[in-house]
């Protein structure tokens, strides 16, 4: 009789939960063996139903594809709210029909997989450009605008195979740009290459911030990313306003006058 060692082995091989194999196993009474077959069962449901949630987040992708469009891009900003730094766009081209396990709207990433899915991104990607306006900027133009003008340098700024896309899929925005066009509404949580934007975007704003943190300590940047939380407001009434606040953000604002 085979050990459970060996039955977990042999688990591994299935990979369908309709495969005749599961009937090897299903009679052996051993607790352990059971328990093997829950989990690889569960482990294989799992599979199947994130490749069909990465199907679904492909759909409009999908879609340009079908009406010609071969160099499809994803557009997102991470940003807007914080009371201090920059804000970040990135333009992201992904393979044709390219499913990256665990993308999804960088905010429903857990933190501590931001950086293993920003690495997959940044492997498969067939294009990459990033788009950073600082505080002056935001202050200057608002933040709304500061947005576009981001998103814009993205597309421009985009290395890699691929430099100039022929379709774009922007979460909530339009742009000025003489290039076809789909505003997404939560693009980051319904379109995969719009997710991979909001991925990178994040990741490179969050180590920018941390950056700043070195440079202006006390205000917890590097935990923050620069939003009004309790230790960052701490560190604006002990400290005052640093170089990178956006002076037209309360509580900045008020401070400043």
């Amino acid at each position: 009789m085979a050990t459970i060692k060996e039955v977990k082995e042999a688990l591994q091989q299935l990979t369908d939960l309709s495969d005749p194999g599961w009937e090897d196993f299903i009679n052996d009474s051993r607790a352990g063996v059971q328990t093997a077959i829950k989990q690889r069962r569960k482990a294989i449901q799992a599979a199947i139903d994130e490749d069909e949630r990465l199907e679904q987040m492909l759909r409009y992708e999908k879609a340009a594809y079908q009406k010609g469009y071969q160099a499809i891009a994803g557009i997102d900003e991470v940003g807007r709210g914080p009371l201090a730094g920059p804000v970040v766009a990135a333009c992201v081209v992904l393979p044709k029909n390219c499913k990256i396990q665990g993308l999804n709207d960088s905010k429903k990433i857990p933190k501590k997989k931001h950086e293993e899915i920003y690495e997959a991104v940044m492997a498969r990607a067939l294009g990459v450009g990033i788009g950073i306006k600082d505080n002056q900027v935001i202050d200057q133009v608002n933040i709304y605008e500061a947005t576009k003008l981001a998103m814009m340098e993205a597309i421009a700024n985009l290395e890699g195979q691929v430099k100039q896309p022929d379709y774009l899929l922007i979460d909530a925005m339009k742009l000025d740009l003489p290039i076809e066009q789909e505003s997404i509404i939560k693009g980051d949580a319904n379109s995969l290459s719009i997710a991979a934007a909001s991925i990178v975007a994040k990741v490179t704003r969050d180590r920018m911030m941390a950056d700043y943190d070195k440079t202006y300590p006390g205000y917890a940047f590097s935990q923050n990313a620069g939003y009004g939380t309790k230790d960052h407001l701490a560190g604006l009434d002990n400290y005052g306003i640093t170089p990178i606040h956006r002076r037209t953000f309360e509580p900045i604002k008020s401070m400043k006058e």
